[in-house]
């Protein structure tokens, strides 16, 4: 069976209006009679891409952990020196570090040392002055209340200095010794207990500390292991200064223990001897272990870059006109 056909009469109507909704007689124009809207011939609807979702959700917030850390010194700006590359972030103790980071300290407090023992040694002398004017006439309370204030200060603060310079000396013969094996890429002649007690132990004390210093310079100046280390005049001029004052030490300690004026009066001498032989010693040191630790880590001087004046570039003169 099919459908009736329209009749004659029956108005055929459009589509609905987008906007309203209602219906107009199809062929009445591009315009809804109702609301004015355009009637488009064709009805856009927007979707979505296949596979667009909702967009991720955003991470959590990270934890607060401090300041940022760098593995090397930040080098931006305008530095004072010239550039260098940063260095490296090394694994486990650095000998060579270790050893330059202790001359910092240590050569200051042997200078200080030796102006202490200079001073020790003018303190006795003093004090010796005094003890010859004695014989002929009395002396001034002032004079020897000075002397005595003087000499008191000069005898505590020499041996404080004395004992914390010896420490640190000892420290540094044993990072330099390693420092010079590890430039060579072998093993330390000595170990840091033989070199400890060799420096404390009495007797062993006069030949060791000099060998060792003789085979830190021997290392520092890239001689063969095999060849014997023949020490420098510097080296040998402190390992001399050095036995004389240990010797000389030991002589003072015991003549401490005889009566007498005599014997007073000889040790004031002896005093005085052993604080000029302390602060030559000191000197000595000092120079020799800036000499050892710039031979272990030579370094070029930094300069700095200073403008002077800017020349410009001279402009070529315009080609003559025939």
């Amino acid at each position: 069976m099919q459908p009736s056909a329209p009749d004659a009469g029956e108005v055929r109507m459009g589509p609905p209006c987008p906007r309203c909704g209602r219906r107009a007689p199809a062929g009445g124009g591009p315009f809804c009679p109702f609301c004015g809207r355009y009637l488009a011939a064709l009805r856009w609807i927007a979707e979505p891409p296949e596979g667009f979702g909702p967009p991720p959700p955003s991470p959590p917030p990270r934890r607060y952990t401090g300041p940022p850390r760098y593995r090397v010194l930040p080098r931006w700006g305008f530095p004072l020196g010239g550039w260098a590359p940063a260095e490296q972030e090394r694994t486990g103790s650095d000998p060579l570090r270790a050893t330059r980071s202790l001359v910092g300290t240590l050569v200051p407090m042997l200078w200080a040392t030796a102006a202490v023992a200079l001073l020790a040694a003018a303190a006795e002398v003093w004090r010796y002055a005094l003890l010859l004017a004695s014989r002929e006439s009395a002396l001034s309370a002032g004079a020897v209340a000075a002397s005595d204030a003087l000499v008191a200060s000069a005898g505590t603060v020499a041996p404080i200095l004395t004992l914390v310079v010896g420490g640190l000396t000892v420290l540094w013969s044993v990072r330099a010794s390693q420092a010079a094996a590890a430039a060579l890429g072998v093993r330390p002649a000595r170990s840091t207990r033989a070199i400890v007690l060799g420096w404390l132990l009495p007797g062993v004390n006069l030949s060791v500390p000099g060998s060792v210093l003789a085979e830190i310079e021997h290392s520092a100046l890239g001689l063969p292991a095999a060849r014997r280390p023949r020490p420098s005049r510097l080296l040998l001029a402190w390992w001399a200064l050095w036995a004389v004052g240990v010797v000389l030490a030991a002589v003072v300690l015991l003549w401490s223990f005889r009566d007498g004026v005599q014997a007073r009066a000889d040790g004031v001498v002896l005093h005085a001897v052993l604080d000029l032989v302390a602060a030559a010693t000191a000197v000595v040191t000092a120079r020799l272990v800036l000499r050892l630790t710039r031979l272990l880590a030579p370094g070029g001087p930094q300069r700095r870059e200073l403008l002077v004046r800017i020349n410009q570039k001279p402009t070529a003169a315009p080609a003559a006109r025939a």
